[in-house]
């Protein structure tokens, strides 16, 4: 209730009675209190507040009154921030005075009432669009406001205002614009000033802004107004530089300067900035690059001297992990590598120049680490390191070559988007600085010789190029066509090209460098004074752009040399789509060779058109009944096989272009599926391809899209089921149409848009299964196969005569002694047919039809074998037989045989080289070669020597070996091996032990030049059969990666990845690095939580050895603190802690390759909270008496909070453009919440308290330093209630720095936090 009107007059009175008296002013203020507290006026009293200033001003605006009112100010009878001066000086005397004194001001008594008043009076809500409900967010907004007003009555002043881009202010800066009677007289005042004292009131005004943005508390809270109000800063920061780069009052000041106002005004200095403790967690923040705006630390320490490599750890594991044949994936590799860059980036504190280099060096590893390694003064033919079906060299050039150049453009365009809105307001932003620390690591690659070195396949191409830049150095300029034609014999200088001639030109192309690029200090070694002798212009690509005809000659050169522009690439696609039948199968031949395979400048735009092609839109004027497919065949079916090869099925993967491949071949198989086999086209050569073979080399490539072929305990293990499993034809059109403009996604990258174009150029609408009836009644049936025993088979219905027509073909030449007729009968089926060797018995049917009914066929032969009624030979014939006639039956033998397999219900073949082939002629070598692989990671696998019982394999297992060593290895039965031999390790693999060493035995009797392929595979399922043996292996992984001799040298990459695998090797096959072998094996593992808790385990002991590394036991006594930190002989804590780290990221790489986003959920929800709960103590602590405990328990804390936060980054990104990041509020939520009730001890904790104390601040720490966005994805109560709990820690700066990163609705609480603060 507002005081009678007389109690305000009486104060005026007494007032006027001291000033004509020129009393003691703090008599005054004591009198005055005492009046107001006996009429029950709670002080600060805002009404007092406002009668003094009416009195003051203007009339009585003399000296004593300004001295009455700072008495009142120092009593705190009136609250500070409601006086609005007209003294400039006075006013600003007491700003500098009351206003950096925050404590008590937002908790004080009737401190809700003076918020309201100061914000009814000011507008601050209005303003600044935020409701007045919260005082610390009214002070936050006072303060603010009031820096800026000094900012634009110094600009005013100055004359420099109408320099701002708005040209005025929003603030009430001039008498005219105050809400206040009396503006003549102040005008009048004013005049009165002499010019000195308007010069000193400028200089003490631009003083003070300096003074609020050094002060610790002051330029918290406009830090947080920078935050939370990101709309207003650019103009305030755009005055800011105004006023430091041209106010004449700065050089007048003798506080401050020019240059510190605008160090003041850059990004780096605008955030909080003040001299933190000395702790442990400092040394954390240190180490792992953590440089929070409100916990930040003048000096980083050392990283203990390890191998920035280190760093990059996790980025050789996903590029080497894309390595994987056996594994496709639908999401482009740019977009993975692209989102792990920037995590890593964020999490390391790096700058972009170290990113970029180690990018770059880890991509030329990737590629190094299949070249044959030499000995000193020796020469040894390099060959792939590996033959099979797996890919190979040209994937890994891919890598470096095309994907990494356009993950680096996507970054540089990221932050274009970044620039374009910032440039506009801030001037200190410097453009395109992306663009330059790209140029200067490269530049840099030249110091790193030993990974330069071109494979011997690219030689030519690495020489080329260097002779390119050469002659443009020396002042020639030629033509690609010159450069294709030219000799390098021919060059008077020698021109020694490496991979940084090729990542240059593949960053020319691009348009991320240019040709200056070429005067690099070093990148030519010589210039020459005259052009070579030009060569005759060759039939190629340039000769064809110029309009030559394509001739035979000319088109087996286009097919083996890669097109150097999409000009050229353009020119043959157009040819495709509108050019003759036989100029459209040549310009389909064309783009399947060398331009999609090494032609890295233009690789994608070279799937894209093939993928376009095999997706034709129908003609506007077709009338047919028949799908418009029929027509086009031929080209479809050149186009099919040209991509079968492993390496080109990598490079739709790795671009991301695998959705929109199966979406369109779904379409190619639904259609010439449903085509009797007379229906033929005749070939160029004048062969005749079947509506048969045209379906199953579709299918056959279709089938490599998904892991159709595992077993089926794979489709469903607990809630969280393996990575591959996702793969299945629903998910790869779910994510084609994701990409579709009428699905509503802002694709916000270049990669995103141009997979968007490719897919609306198929079809602008959705695509789903049952837009393709018979494909899907297949997969259903096949489905079905796997999850149960075969039945449904009706006799008399036409599966059932399929069925015999089928039996028939199969063993047509059977013939036992005088009978004539095949009789074979199963639980399922029976049939008889006659044995002869007339073609007109292979059923003229559908391939849809003829795969519904080929389980129940094999179902039969297989039950007719184990009964004695077919001989094994005869059984591997008829099965052989069936896959000729229609080699798409493979993938259904394939699907009957793992699910049989996996029923246990056959009984064994015994392979003794008489009814079944035996493996004995190679089975003890390859036992030999499978130890000396799996040496380095000390898993003893079980003997298979001679006087053993003899091999057996299960009978449908034997039956699918026995099928495939009947197949040629050649080009035309490579297509179909690809298919098969992936599927018979995973069978082999699903069976016990030693099955899959007995299988590579029966193969490597035939396919010799697959020894290694085929050894390395059976070496593998060693780990499928045992956790324990596992577990050995992932022992092995952290041990190499720790390993003192690989820090030192290449940060653990070395020996995690070692150098490949192959008997080219010197001294034959030699152990293969553990980490290899893990990114091989973890993709068939069935117990995927299996690893996240082994994986945590083995980091808790690696911080353990970490701790003391190199130290015995004896003396470990003599650990001993320093002035820098906790040391144990050498190992100083921040060395610790880079090893720590070092640990973390190699766990939460393996963790998330293992299981990606279903098992990081799962750690974050369930494994974190239930290793914290558990009863978990530190031996290494209790043995030493405890003398090393303490530092153990911190540092397996922050390994964990750095592991954990890893994991989330690497699974759901640092910001919010992946898809994946919506999936992260609800987990990260949960994982704070229990971190928040444990602080609230409403959650009892069973591990070590230091541990759980530097887990929860680190994580903290990480997650506001590094991931900013995941602290907007938290409920505001929880932020507070974590900051409490890290106040009772005295982690005061932590707290603040969380509550300050928790947008608006934490920011009040940041502010009074702030006031609160010593």
């Amino acid at each position: 209730m507002a005081a009678p009107l007389t109690m305000w007059d009486g104060v005026l009175e007494i007032t006027q009675m001291a000033q004509a008296k020129v009393g003691d002013p703090l008599l005054w203020a004591l009198q005055i209190s005492s009046n107001l507290s006996c009429s029950g006026i709670s002080l600060p009293s805002p009404e007092l507040a406002n009668v003094l200033v009416s009195y003051i001003c203007w009339d009585n605006n003399v000296p004593i009154m300004w001295k009455f009112l700072e008495k009142a100010l120092v009593l705190k009878i009136v609250p500070p921030f409601l006086i609005q001066p007209v003294a400039y000086r006075l006013y600003m005397e007491l700003l500098r005075r009351h206003s950096f004194e925050l404590k008590g001001q937002i908790n004080g008594p009737n401190h809700e009432k003076v918020m309201k008043s100061i914000d009814g009076v000011l507008h601050l809500s209005e303003i600044f669009g935020l409701e007045a409900s919260d005082p610390g967010i009214i002070v936050v907004e006072f303060l603010y406001a009031t820096v800026w007003q000094l900012l634009d009555a110094s600009l005013d002043d100055e004359g420099l205002l109408e320099l701002a881009s708005d040209k005025k202010s929003m603030w009430p800066i001039k008498p005219q614009d105050m809400e206040i009677d009396g503006h003549e007289i102040f005008d009048e005042i004013r005049m009165a000033h002499n010019e000195k004292l308007h010069n000193l009131n400028t200089v003490m005004a631009v003083e003070l802004i300096g003074r609020f943005l050094q002060d610790k508390k002051t330029s918290k809270i406009l830090y947080l107004a920078r935050h939370n109000l990101p709309t207003h800063w650019p103009r305030f920061i755009e005055r800011l530089q105004l006023l430091g780069a041209n106010s004449s009052a700065l050089k007048s000041s003798k506080v401050l300067t020019s240059e510190d106002l605008l160090r003041l005004a850059s990004d780096k200095c605008t955030v909080l900035t003040h001299e933190p403790k000395q702790n442990l967690l400092q040394n954390f923040h240190a180490v792992t690059g953590l440089m929070s705006p409100l916990v930040t630390s003048s000096a980083v320490l050392s990283d203990g001297g390890s191998s920035i490599s280190s760093l990059w750890l996790p980025l050789d594991l996903a590029l080497e992990d894309a390595m994987d044949g056996y594994q496709v994936n639908a999401t482009s590799s740019i977009e993975i590598v692209t989102g792990l860059v920037k995590s890593l980036q964020a999490m390391n504190g790096t700058t972009w120049h170290d990113t970029f280099v180690g990018l770059w060096i880890a991509a030329l590893r990737l590629v190094q680490r299949v070249r044959t390694p030499r000995k000193p003064h020796s020469f040894i033919l390099e060959r792939d390191p590996i033959e099979g079906p797996v890919p190979r060299l040209d994937t890994r050039l891919c890598m470096l070559l095309s994907i990494i150049p356009l993950v680096v453009a996507e970054l540089i365009e990221e932050q274009k988007s970044v620039d374009i809105n910032e440039l506009k307001n801030d001037s200190s932003k410097v453009p395109g600085s992306r663009r330059n620390d790209v140029v200067s690591s490269i530049k840099l690659l030249g110091d790193y010789h030993s990974l330069l070195s071109p494979p011997h396949s690219v030689l030519s191409l690495a020489n080329q190029a260097a002779a390119k830049a050469m002659l443009l150095v020396s002042g020639i300029s030629v033509g690609s066509a010159y450069l294709d034609c030219l000799s390098m014999n021919e060059m008077p200088v020698k021109c020694s090209g490496n991979m940084r001639h090729l990542i240059v030109e593949a960053c020319i192309a691009r348009n991320l460098l240019d040709t200056s690029a070429y005067f690099w200090p070093g990148y030519v070694n010589g210039h020459i004074n005259h052009i070579p002798n030009a060569p005759p212009q060759m039939p190629g690509w340039s000769a064809f752009l110029k309009g030559a005809p394509l001739t035979p000659i000319m088109i087996n050169a286009m097919v083996s040399t890669p097109a150097s522009s999409l000009a050229e690439l353009e020119k043959v696609f157009e040819l495709a789509v509108k050019g003759s039948d036989d100029e459209k199968i040549s310009a389909a031949t064309i783009l399947c060779g060398a331009s999609l395979l090494r032609g890295w400048n233009i690789q994608e735009h070279t799937a894209q058109f093939i993928t376009r092609l095999l997706s034709p839109p129908m003609p506007a004027d077709y009338s047919g009944d028949e799908s418009h497919l029929i027509s086009i065949a031929l080209i479809l079916n050149v186009l099919i096989v040209g991509i079968a090869p492993v390496d080109c099925v990598q490079v739709f993967s790795l671009h991301g272009l695998i959705p929109q491949l199966a979406c369109s071949l779904m379409p190619i198989c639904e259609v010439f599926g449903s085509c009797v086999p007379d229906v033929s086209w005749k070939l160029p050569t004048g062969d005749e391809i079947s509506a048969h073979a045209v379906f199953s080399n579709a299918f056959a490539v279709l089938l490599k899209l998904w892991r159709f072929n595992h077993p089926p305990l794979e489709h469903g293990v607990g809630d969280v089921p393996t990575v591959g499993s996702q793969l299945t034809p629903e998910y790869l059109l779910l994510v084609r149409n994701s990409y579709l403009p009428s699905s509503g996604i802002v694709l916000n990258d270049q990669t995103k848009r141009r997979l968007s174009e490719v897919a609306a150029s198929s079809s602008p609408h959705p695509v789903f299964l049952d837009s393709f009836p018979k494909l899907k009644c297949w997969y259903r049936q096949h489905q079905k196969c796997i999850a149960s025993a075969l039945s449904g088979l009706v006799e008399g219905t036409p599966v059932h005569q399929t069925v015999n027509l089928l039996l028939t073909m199969m063993f047509r030449k059977m013939n036992r002694g005088s009978q004539s007729v095949t009789t074979i009968n199963s639980g399922s089926s029976s049939s008889s047919g006659p044995g002869n060797d007339d073609s007109s018995l292979r059923p003229n049917l559908p391939s849809w039809e003829i795969l519904e009914a080929v389980p129940f066929a094999v179902d039969a032969a297989l039950t007719a074998c184990a009964h004695g009624r077919l001989y094994p030979r005869e059984l591997a014939t008829g099965l052989k037989n069936l896959a000729d006639f229609l080699p798409a039956c493979l993938a259904t033998i394939v699907s009957y045989f793992s699910a049989e397999v996996s029923r246990g219900v056959w009984k064994p073949a015994f392979m003794n080289g008489t009814d079944w082939p035996s493996p004995a002629a190679n089975l003890s070598n390859v036992e030999d070669k499978i130890k000396k692989i799996l040496a380095a990671t000390g898993v003893d696998i079980p003997s298979l020597a001679a006087g053993s019982p003899a091999a057996t394999l299960p009978l449908p297992l034997a039956a699918f070996a026995s099928l495939t060593i009947t197949y040629k290895i050649d080009k035309t039965s490579e297509r179909f091996l690809n298919l098969a031999g992936p599927a018979l390790e995973s069978l082999a693999a699903g069976c016990p032990w030693p099955c899959m060493p007995i299988v590579a035995s029966l193969w490597t009797q035939k396919a010799k030049r697959w020894f290694d392929f085929l050894v390395f595979s059976a070496s593998r399922t060693v780990f499928l059969h045992s956790n324990d043996a596992v577990f050995q292996l992932l022992k092995s992984c952290f041990a190499a990666t720790l390993s003192g001799a690989s820090i030192s040298s290449n940060g653990g990459v070395g020996a995690l990845l070692g150098h490949g695998f192959g008997s080219h090797f010197c001294g034959g096959i030699s152990p293969v690095a553990p980490g290899i072998l893990y990114l091989r094996v973890y993709h068939s593992i069935r117990d995927i939580e299996f690893i996240t808790e082994e994986i945590i385990s083995l980091m808790m002991h690696s911080v353990t050895q970490v701790a003391c590394t190199g130290l015995p036991k004896e003396r470990l006594g003599k650990l001993k603190r320093t002035r820098n930190g906790l040391q144990c002989g050498q190992v100083s804590l921040a060395a610790a802690m880079t090893r720590v780290k070092l640990a973390a990221s190699l766990g939460a790489s393996l963790v998330c390759l293992s299981g990606g986003l279903g098992l990081v959920q799962l750690l974050f929800k369930e494994t974190l909270p239930s290793w914290f709960i558990s009863s978990y103590r530190s031996e290494q602590g209790e043995e030493d008496g405890g003398s090393l405990g303490g530092m153990v328990a911190m540092l397996r804390g922050y390994a964990l909070a750095y592991f954990a936060v890893l994991c989330g980054a690497f699974a759901w990104g640092i910001g919010n453009s992946c898809l994946a990041s919506k999936r992260r509020p609800k987990v990260l939520r949960a994982h704070m919440e229990f971190l928040a009730s444990a602080l609230d001890g409403k959650i009892s904790l069973g591990c070590d308290s230091a541990t759980w104390k530097s887990y929860v601040s680190g994580f903290v720490s990480l997650m506001v330093g590094c991931t900013p966005p995941w602290v907007l994805d938290l409920e505001p109560d929880v932020l507070i209630r974590l900051s409490k709990g890290l106040r009772q820690w005295n982690e005061e700066e932590l707290a603040l720095a969380l509550l300050g990163s928790g947008g608006v609705n934490t920011m009040g609480t940041a502010a009074e936090l702030i006031s609160e603060m010593q």
